[in-house]
């Protein structure tokens, strides 16, 4: 059975914003792309740079230091410095909880 671990509250997570959330030891950025909320490792792969600092456009992010850009939804490495994406995490959303997977 899975676990699940609450990490914010939707209410603090406007639509096209990110933000960092502690799940165990691991850091993770949490987006809001139009009201649905996805979960990805924060860490750019290309530098390590938060990928939760970076801008969104859409249900992409891009790395604040060195412009890399990521598909929230997916993971998936979009363009150069970065050749490989991050992990993700499935999310849900019960009330005004955000609650991701352990």
């Amino acid at each position: 059975m899975a676990k699940w671990q609450s990490v914010a509250k939707a209410a603090d997570l406007q639509p096209g914003h990110g933000m960092q959330v502690l799940l165990g030891d691991k850091i993770l950025a949490l987006f809001n792309v139009d009201g649905t909320f996805y979960a990805i490792d924060d860490a750019c792969t290309h530098a390590g740079a938060s990928l939760a600092e970076g801008p969104v456009a859409g249900s992409v992010v891009t790395c604040p230091w060195h412009g890399a850009t990521f598909d929230i939804k997916t993971g998936a490495v979009l363009s150069d410095p970065a050749y490989e994406g991050v992990g993700t995490h499935n999310v849900k959303l019960e009330g005004d909880d955000i609650w991701i997977e352990i």
